[in-house]
C-alpha cells in the first residue's frame, strides 16, 4: 500500500540512471587487490545496493541523534521510465505500447552493533500502467510489494585465515534466508537491474574473504523464487540450485581469474505457480541435472589503454523429453557450451573514449530425435548486455558486437556517460528456436541462421545530486530467419523495431 501510494506521488521520477551498468573508473587503491572491469554491461550491482547508505553519511546526520549511528544502512529508490515499443520481437505479434514501468526499492540493514548477527531487508514493488498489456500478468514488470531480500547473516570479521600480504581482514560471512545478488559477469547469475522486477533466491550463502583481499570464494545452496504478480512470491521447490564461485586477485589489474561450478537440479513434479499465483498443471514438467563449470578472466594491461574480458562455460548432465501431450518417452543428455571475449582500448583522451569488440557464443540443439540436447541452459542470467531491446538469451546465439563510449571532463558537464554499438545476431543450429516472444523456429533449417542487425545508442547524466536520467534507442532489423518465421506466426509482420525509453532514477539518499 505504502509503496503503490508512493508510486503515484513520484511518478515522474527514476533510479539510478542503469547504475549496475556504469562504466566505473578502473583504479587500483594501495589497500586492495580489487580492480572493477571495464567491460560493457558486466558492472554488479553492490551489496548492499548503490543506492543504500550508511545512516551517518547521509543528510540525516544533521540531526545530533542520529550523527554517530554507523550501524544501520539504510535506502529509498524510485525509478519510472517510460517505453516506445514498435513492434516489439518480445512477443508474437506486431504490437505499438508504451508502458510506463514505475518501480520502488526500500532498503534497511543493521550492522556492527550486535556482531556477529547482521539483518538485511530489501522491499521491492513493481507496477505498471498505460499499456497494451495492462491486464495481462507478466512478472517481467509487474511484482507487487515484495521482500526481495530478508536474511540474517553470521559475519565474522577476524578469523583463523588471518589477513592477506595488504592488511586486509579476511572475514566469514553465513547469510541465511531470501537474496538478490550478481556473480562474475552477471550472464548467469544476475538481480537483472534493467528489468522491472527482479531475481531473488532463498537459501545459504556463504563467503570466505572479501572483495578487498586476493583470494575470495562464495558458496550457494538455494531454491529459486517463483515471482507472483500480486501475491507474495512463492519459493520453487521444483529446483534447487547449488554454486561455488572462486576469486583470485593476486595479479591484480593484469588479470583477475574467476573458476566456478554450478548445479541445477529440477524435480518436475513439484508444485510450481502461474503469474496469478495458482497451483500450474504437471503437464509438460520435466526432471533435469545440469551441471555447469567454467572460467572466467579479466583485466586492464597496465598503462596501455587494452583491457579484456573472457570467460568460457562447459555444462553436462541429463534431462526429460516428453511428448506433445506431456509424457516422457526419453531422457537426454545434456552436453553444451559458451563462451565469450571482448577486448577494449581506452584512448588517453579528456573524454576517456574506449572502443570494444566482442564475440559471444551460446550452443543450440541441433537435432531434436536425437539423444542429446545441445542447448545452453542460460541459468538465472541477465540479457541485456545481449540485446538493448532485450531480444537475444544466453542460448543458441552467435553475437558479434562493435562499441564505443566515452565520458565528459567534469569541467564541461559532470558525468555525462554516452555509449552507442552495432551488433549482429546468428543462430548457432537453424533447427532450435530463437527465443524471442514468439519463440520463433524452424525444424527444417531452411529459414537459415540470420536473426538480424540492432543499433543501439545511450545518454546518461545526472540532474542533481539524487537524480539521474538514462535515455536510449535501439532500432532492430531482422534476418532472413526472423523474416520467414515471423510471418508464419503473424503474416505481413515488418521486419524492423524501434524501441525508444527515458528513465528517470530518484534515490532519497
Amino acid at each position: 500500500m505504502v509503496f503503490g501510494i508512493l508510486n503515484l506521488l513520484l511518478g515522474a521520477v527514476v533510479s539510478h540512471a542503469d547504475a549496475a551498468e556504469e562504466m566505473l573508473p578502473v583504479t587500483k587503491a594501495t589497500n586492495t587487490y580489487y580492480v572493477e572491469r571495464k567491460s560493457y554491461g558486466t558492472g554488479r550491482e553492490a551489496e548492499p545496493p548503490r543506492y543504500v547508505k550508511q545512516l551517518n553519511k547521509t543528510w540525516l546526520k544533521n540531526f545530533d541523534a542520529l550523527a554517530d549511528v554507523d550501524w544501520l544502512d539504510i535506502g529509498l529508490d524510485y525509478r519510472f521510465r517510460y517505453e516506445y515499443r514498435d513492434n516489439d520481437f518480445r512477443r508474437a505479434e506486431d504490437t505499438f505500447d508504451e508502458p510506463y514501468l514505475l518501480r520502488t526499492r526500500g532498503f534497511v540493514a543493521i550492522k556492527h552493533i550486535l556482531d556477529p548477527l547482521r539483518f538485511t531487508l530489501e522491499v521491492e514493488d513493481a507496477r505498471r500502467i498505460h499499456s497494451e498489456f495492462s491486464k495481462s500478468f507478466d512478472t517481467r514488470d509487474i511484482n507487487q510489494v515484495e521482500p526481495i531480500q530478508a536474511y540474517l547473516e553470521l559475519y565474522f570479521k577476524e578469523t583463523p585465515l588471518g589477513k592477506d600480504d595488504l592488511g586486509n581482514d579476511r572475514p566469514i560471512s553465513i547469510k541465511a534466508g531470501r537474496h538478490a545478488f550478481e556473480y562474475l559477469d552477471r550472464r548467469l547469475l544476475a538481480r537483472n537491474e534493467w528489468r522491472n522486477t527482479t531475481n531473488s533466491f532463498q537459501g545459504v550463502r556463504a563467503s570466505i574473504g572479501q572483495q578487498k583481499n586476493d583470494w575470495q570464494i562464495d558458496l550457494l545452496a538455494l531454491k529459486p523464487v517463483q515471482r507472483l504478480t500480486i501475491q507474495l512470491d512463492e519459493v520453487d521447490h521444483a529446483q534447487d540450485f547449488y554454486g561455488v564461485i572462486g576469486d583470485w586477485r593476486r595479479w591484480s589489474e593484469h588479470v583477475t581469474l574467476q573458476p566456478y561450478y554450478f548445479l541445477l537440479k529440477q524435480d518436475g513434479h513439484q508444485v510450481k505457480y502461474d503469474a496469478n499465483g495458482n497451483a500450474a498443471a504437471l503437464n509438460n514438467r520435466i526432471d533435469r541435472e545440469i551441471h555447469t563449470a567454467g572460467l572466467r578472466a579479466y583485466g586492464v594491461v597496465g598503462k596501455s589503454g587494452w583491457d579484456y574480458d573472457a570467460s568460457y562455460a562447459r555444462q553436462w548432465g541429463h534431462q526429460d523429453r516428453l511428448n506433445n501431450q506431456g509424457h516422457f518417452i526419453a531422457q537426454l543428455d545434456h552436453d553444451a557450451y559458451a563462451y565469450n571475449a571482448e577486448l577494449g582500448y581506452t584512448f588517453k583522451h579528456a573524454w576517456k573514449p574506449r572502443i570494444s569488440a566482442f564475440y559471444g557464443f551460446a550452443s543450440g540443439d541441433k537435432n531434436s530425435d536425437d539423444t542429446s540436447n545441445h542447448r545452453f541452459e542460460r541459468l538465472f542470467g541477465f540479457a541485456r548486455p545481449w540485446s538493448n531491446n532485450d531480444y537475444i538469451q544466453m542460448e543458441n546465439i552467435s553475437t558479434s558486437k562493435i562499441r564505443v563510449e566515452f565520458e565528459s571532463p567534469q569541467s564541461l558537464l559532470e558525468s555525462l556517460k554516452v555509449d552507442a554499438g552495432y551488433s549482429w545476431y546468428r543462430l548457432d543450429s537453424a533447427t532450435d528456436r530463437w527465443n524471442a516472444g514468439g519463440n520463433l523456429r524452424d525444424a527444417t533449417g531452411r529459414s537459415g541462421k540470420n536473426v538480424g542487425e540492432e543499433l543501439d545508442v545511450r545518454v546518461r547524466f545526472p540532474l542533481n545530486k539524487y537524480v539521474g536520467a538514462n535515455i536510449g534507442y535501439a532500432y532492430f532489423r531482422a534476418g532472413d530467419f526472423t523474416k520467414v518465421t515471423s510471418q508464419r506466426v503473424d503474416p505481413g509482420r515488418r521486419d524492423h523495431s524501434d524501441f525508444l525509453y527515458v528513465e528517470i532514477s530518484a534515490s532519497a539518499f
